[in-house]
């Protein structure tokens, strides 16, 4: 059966019940078409809005930090994913990465390399991975 068939098969339907169907409704609401038509697109608008806003915050939001009262600030010694330092990188990359990254997530144990701070990784030669937000 083809999507031609199908369509042949609905066209009855469609007209004999769907057509009357919509055209009671849109008369008995007593609402023209362009008017409704506005409401919808800014309903719409305002709801993309709102969801856009939602996604803004929490792509803002700073990673916890925990910070040592002898260290400087610029120094973690503890993070949620891992005691042994504040960022990962991989023995064999370029760029490190806070713990709970992705990209630190694909790196394998026996690869991974550990810093306290953005300076150690950096004079070890690695650079911020672009797709950690919140890197230095």
């Amino acid at each position: 059966m083809s999507i031609k068939d199908i369509g042949e098969k609905i066209k009855p339907y469609w007209s004999d019940k769907v057509i009357p169907a919509v055209s009671v409704v849109k008369n008995s609401l007593d609402i023209k078409e362009d008017i409704f038509i506005v409401l919808a697109v800014i309903l719409i608008g305002l709801a993309g809005f709102g969801l856009g806003k939602l996604s803004a915050l929490e792509k803002g939001r700073e990673p916890v930090q925990i910070k040592s009262q002898n260290q400087p600030a610029s120094v973690l010694s503890i993070t949620p994913e891992s005691s042994q330092g504040l960022l990962v990188a991989s023995k064999t990359g370029k760029k490190y990465h806070f713990p709970w990254c992705a990209g630190a997530s694909q790196i394998t144990d026996k690869n991974k390399i550990w810093f306290n701070s953005y300076e150690e990784a950096q004079k070890a030669g690695y650079t911020p991975a672009s797709n950690c937000p919140g890197l230095k």
